[in-house]
């Protein structure tokens, strides 16, 4: 006999915007036991269908074990579409690019055609119906909310970052497209350091070593030159250092660069996740 697998203490439930449109998937992981006096800290994931299953695995692996991990209990929530897929392409590069964006030929032939610049939105999204739905689902801290991209992901927790610097405690941004649309994200970093207003939190650059080079097992491979060629257009390794370096200055932002050696564009994912764990569930020392 067998039966489908659940993700323990998880459940998803599907919520539409007020403003219309599609609804996303929702992935609520709740702890076990008594939650904290000023509630649980909680961790938020985009692309929620690619990541919900390790972000929880690992903090279960982790938590029981605090003294040894630094890790404690929290709630994870993990914003994805209602497909089983890893990822809905198509709406995520609506959801994750910043504005004003850009429309591109379709995925597949016959397909819609490819738009971006929709990141205020869902911005918006998550922090007035989002957040308050978790909010009357479990006790949460209002002041330990975390949120981590990957990717476009991180090229979105850089722009909302920028916009509403309060709006988490911590921000972790792995392998960010700062490339993306001719790099208008740096323009709004540079207004952002002008600003000097960094919001009293954390970020968390992350970055793989195989981004920006062939990785052994790629060296010889038919598509080698066209990797090569990406890699210099997109310089994700020397754009998330260089990102890190010019956020420095930021007064209230703790600004931290991790490059994680072995990894490439999709290897880091897990890796990066389990940093992201490290920064929002970080135990207490009263825990």
């Amino acid at each position: 006999m067998t039966m489908p697998a659940h993700i323990p203490g998880t459940v998803w439930f599907d919520l539409a915007s007020r403003a219309g449109g599609e609804p996303h998937r929702i992935y609520l992981y709740t702890p076990p036991g008594e939650p904290p006096a000023g509630g649980w800290p909680v961790l938020y994931l985009l692309d929620g269908n690619a990541v919900i299953a390790t972000a929880v695995e690992a903090l279960r692996a982790q938590a029981p074990y605090t003294l040894g991990t630094g890790i404690g209990f929290g709630v994870i929530v993990a914003i994805g579409y209602p497909t089983e897929e890893a990822y809905d392409s198509l709406r995520r590069s609506w959801d994750l690019g910043p504005p004003p964006g850009q429309t591109y030929p379709p995925f597949v032939e016959g397909g819609p055609p490819v738009r971006t610049g929709g990141a205020d939105e869902f911005f918006a999204f998550i922090e007035n119906e989002v957040k308050p739905e978790i909010a009357r689902r479990v006790p949460v801290d209002p002041g330990r909310q975390a949120i981590f991209g990957h990717s476009f992901g991180g090229l979105f927790v850089l722009h909302a970052l920028f916009r509403q610097p309060d709006a988490f405690s911590a921000w972790i941004s792995a392998s960010p497209a700062i490339w993306w649309e001719g790099a208008g994200i740096v323009a709004r970093a540079q207004a952002f350091v002008m600003d000097g207003k960094g919001g009293g939190g954390r970020l968390l650059l992350l970055v793989g070593e195989y981004e920006q080079k062939l990785a052994p097992f790629q060296i010889g491979a038919v598509d080698a030159e066209k990797r090569l060629a990406s890699f210099l257009e997109s310089r994700i390794v020397d754009n998330t250092r260089e990102m890190a370096e010019r956020l420095a200055p930021v007064p209230g932002l703790a600004t931290a660069y991790e490059f994680l050696p072995g990894e490439n564009h999709m290897s880091v994912l897990p890796a990066a996740i389990n940093h992201a764990l490290r920064v929002a569930f970080a135990a207490k020392p009263d825990e």
